[in-house]
């Protein structure tokens, strides 16, 4: 099943957890590529750090469930301290899109319930999956992106080494 997979940090090391993060996910997901980094203004909470975000794109044997649970124990291991809603995160793993499941649940909503709305997510999957659809929309990343109202910076902060 193709995945799509969001991260973020704006607690330093930013960087650092970032690139842990990617390491992470090789257990669980063959990963076709993952976008540069990007910087990012905060969503929600304004008064704090810029984020570095990175989209991963890939291919899991899976289910959704099993991924956002190794996803929330990743960011359990890398030392993610819990916080109010929109505010700073050592690092962030959401499930963005997982193959054409629609989840509704307590743990986990799929696709990514405000993705559409958000060029951090958006600018950085369009460059490794412009083509992958979301699968209630019907729309794929790019035509996404094109038609996102969000106006916020995102800027290219560093690549990530694939190794």
């Amino acid at each position: 099943m193709e995945v799509l997979i969001s991260l973020g940090s704006n607690i330093e090391p930013r960087l650092r957890f970032i690139q842990n993060a990617v390491q992470e996910l090789k257990p669980y997901i063959t990963i076709v590529g993952v976008s540069l980094m990007y910087e990012t203004e905060p969503v929600g909470f304004k008064d704090q750090s810029a984020f570095i975000n990175v989209v991963v794109f890939g291919n899991t044997s899976l289910t959704p469930d099993e991924l956002h649970q190794r996803c929330k124990e990743i960011e359990e291991k890398l030392g993610r301290t819990k916080r109010e809603q929109w505010h700073e995160r050592e690092i962030d793993i959401d499930v963005l899109i997982a193959g054409d499941y629609v989840v509704d649940s307590p743990q986990l909503t799929l696709p990514h319930p405000r993705m559409h709305e958000r060029r951090f997510v958006l600018v950085p999957a369009a460059k490794v999956a412009p083509q992958l659809m979301h699968p209630v929309l019907q729309l794929n990343i790019q035509q996404l992106l094109a038609e996102c109202s969000d106006t916020s910076d995102v800027y290219v902060y560093y690549s990530v080494a694939q190794d």
